[in-house]
C-alpha cells in the first residue's frame, strides 16, 4: 500500500485548506493508498506530520497557495500543487506524487547522485500554481488578521465615540487605525520578499513597504503607496535579496557575516533608495489618482463598479480574482472616505451571497443536489454569513459550468444594489458581526437577500434534477 503525506495550506487558512485536504483523503481511500494530512490553518499547523511518517512515505505533496517549508522533505519524491487541484483532482495528483522528481540538494539513487538543478527544474515544471501568486498570497496569509483586526477597532472607534473627551474612541483608534492598519501594508511587503528570498528578504521588505505608507518618497509630502506600493517593495525586495545572495560570495566561515549583515544592510538600503527616490512617488501619484476618481463617481459608474466586484467575488470564491477584488476595497478603506466605506460594503455584502444562494437552493429543492451538496449547503449558510465565500467551493467543483455563473450574478446584483443603495461599511470583514457598524443596514439585508436570490432562481432553472439513487 503506498504511503503519502501532505501539507494543505490557502492563504487564509479557513475554507481551501480543509476542502483540500477532505479531497486528497477521500481520494486516497478509493485508491487505497495511506496518507496523513497536515493542515496549515488560521490557527496554525493540526496533525503535524512526525518524522517516522516523513520517513516512511513514498511521496509527499504540498498542496498549497502560499510559501511552505520544505526543508523536512530532503530526500522525498515531492509533488507542489494548488488547493484547488487537491479538491478537484485527488486521485490524479496522488498518482502523479509516485513519479514525482526528488528533493534536495543531492539525493542517492540506485548509487548514483542526481544533481540539485535538475531535480529543482523537474519540480518547478510539475508546480501548478504560479511562483508570484504564491509569493503575493504568502503576504496576503499574513497581513489578512491585521487587516481583519484593524477594520473592526477602527469601526469600533466610530461606534463607541459617546463621552465628550473620547477616551475609548481615541484608544480603540490607536489600536486599530495608528497600529494595526499601519502595519498591514509593511507585513504584507515583508512576507512577500520573505516568500522569494527566505528570511534574508524579511528586513528590505519590511522597510520598503514602510516607507510607501509614511510618504516620505522624493517629490512627495504626504502622498502613500498604499497596498500597491507594499505588493511592489515586497517582489522588488525579494527578487533583489535573492540576486544579492547569488552574486555576492564569501568563505564559508564568513556566511554568517553575509547573512546578518551584508544582504541586510545592501538589500534595504538599495529598496529604501528605490522607494524614496524612484518608484514612491508615480506609486502614490495613481493611487491618488484612483481615490479621487472613486470620489467622483457618480452614480451610473458606482453601480457599474458594483456590478464589476460584485462578479469579480463570486468568480474563484476566494481565489486570486476575489483576492484581487477584496484588496482594492481593503487599500481603499485606509483612506476613511465615504466612498472606500461603500465600496467595502458592496465587496462585503458580494462574498457573503454565493454561499448563502446555494443554501437556499438546497433547502428549496433538493432533488437537484447530491446528498453530499445538501450537507454542504447548511454549512455554506453559516458560512456565507460569516463572509467566507470558499462555502461555494465544494458546489462548484461538481457543476462548475452551471455554478460560477449563477453565483456570479447574485454577487453582481447584491454590489451594485449596495453602491446604489449607499451603504457604508467600516469594517473589511465579520459578515453579520459586524452589522450594528453598517450604514444603511436595512438596504443591505435587503440587498444581499436579492442576490442570494437571484443565485438560488438560477441555479435551481439550470440544474436537472438528480436520480432519485443519487440524492439519497
Amino acid at each position: 500500500m503506498p504511503k503519502i503525506v501532505a501539507i494543505t495550506a490557502c492563504p487564509t487558512g479557513i475554507a481551501h485548506t480543509f476542502m483540500a485536504e477532505e479531497g486528497l483523503k477521500k481520494a486516497a481511500k478509493e485508491l487505497g493508498f495511506e496518507i496523513a494530512v497536515e493542515t496549515q490553518g488560521a490557527s496554525g499547523a493540526e496533525n503535524v506530520l512526525t518524522f517516522e511518517a516523513i520517513s516512511s512515505a513514498d511521496a509527499v505533496i504540498i498542496a498549497a497557495d502560499k510559501a511552505v517549508d520544505l526543508s523536512r522533505f530532503q530526500g522525498k519524491r515531492l509533488l507542489e500543487t494548488s488547493v484547488s487541484s487537491a479538491i478537484k483532482n485527488g486521485k490524479g495528483l496522488l498518482q502523479e506524487a509516485l513519479q514525482a522528481s526528488y528533493y534536495g540538494e543531492a539525493v542517492k539513487k540506485d548509487g548514483y547522485l542526481d544533481q540539485v538543478q535538475k531535480m529543482k527544474a523537474d519540480r518547478k515544471e510539475k508546480t501548478k500554481t504560479p511562483a508570484a501568486y504564491r509569493h503575493l498570497m504568502n503576504g496576503v496569509s499574513n497581513m489578512l488578521p491585521l487587516v481583519i483586526a484593524g477594520g473592526i477597532f477602527i469601526a469600533l472607534s466610530f461606534a463607541v465615540n459617546i463621552d465628550s473627551k473620547g477616551v475609548l474612541a481615541n484608544a480603540l483608534m490607536n489600536i486599530g487605525g495608528k497600529s494595526a492598519f499601519a502595519l498591514f501594508v509593511p507585513v504584507l511587503a515583508a512576507f512577500i520578499a520573505q516568500s522569494i528570498a527566505d528570511r534574508a528578504g524579511f528586513a528590505a521588505g519590511l522597510v520598503g513597504g514602510w516607507i510607501g505608507t509614511q510618504g516620505v518618497m522624493y517629490g512627495s509630502a504626504n502622498g502613500s503607496t498604499g497596498y500597491l506600493g507594499g505588493i511592489i517593495a515586497g517582489f522588488l525586495a525579494g527578487y533583489i535579496t535573492l540576486a544579492l545572495k547569488k552574486w555576492i560570495r564569501v568563505p564559508r566561515t564568513l556566511e554568517g557575516v553575509k547573512t546578518v549583515l551584508i544582504l541586510p544592510v545592501l538589500s534595504v538600503g538599495i529598496i529604501g533608495f528605490l522607494m524614496i527616490f524612484v518608484l514612491g512617488q508615480p506609486i502614490a501619484f495613481l493611487m491618488q489618482a484612483m481615490s479621487n476618481g472613486l470620489a467622483s463617481m457618480g452614480a451610473s459608474g458606482s453601480i457599474g463598479l458594483g456590478l464589476l466586484l460584485g462578479a469579480m467575488m463570486a468568480f474563484d470564491m476566494g481565489g486570486p480574482v476575489n483576492k484581487v477584488a477584496y484588496f482594492f476595497a481593503v487599500g481603499l478603506l485606509g483612506s476613511k472616505t465615504v466612498e472606500s466605506e461603500v465600496i467595502m460594503a458592496a465587496v462585503m455584502g458580494a462574498g457573503m451571497v454565493p454561499p448563502l444562494g446555494l443554501a437556499i437552493a438546497t433547502f428549496i429543492n433538493k432533488r437537484k443536489f447530491l446528498k453530499e451538496e445538501r450537507d454542504a449547503g447548511k454549512a455554506a449558510l453559516v458560512l456565507g454569513l460569516c463572509f467566507i465565500t470558499e462555502g461555494a467551493i465544494p458546489f462548484a467543483s461538481n457543476d462548475p459550468l452551471r455554478v460560477i455563473p449563477s453565483i456570479m450574478l447574485g454577487s453582481a446584483i447584491t454590489g451594485a444594489l449596495t453602491m446604489l443603495f449607499h451603504v457604508t461599511s467600516p469594517a473589511p470583514h465579520g459578515g453579520i458581526f459586524v452589522f450594528f457598524l453598517i450604514g444603511n443596514v436595512w438596504l443591505y439585508l435587503l440587498a444581499i437577500l436579492l442576490g442570494a436570490l437571484a443565485t438560488t432562481a438560477m441555479i435551481l432553472a439550470l440544474k436537472k434534477n438528480k436520480e432519485l439513487e443519487e440524492i439519497l
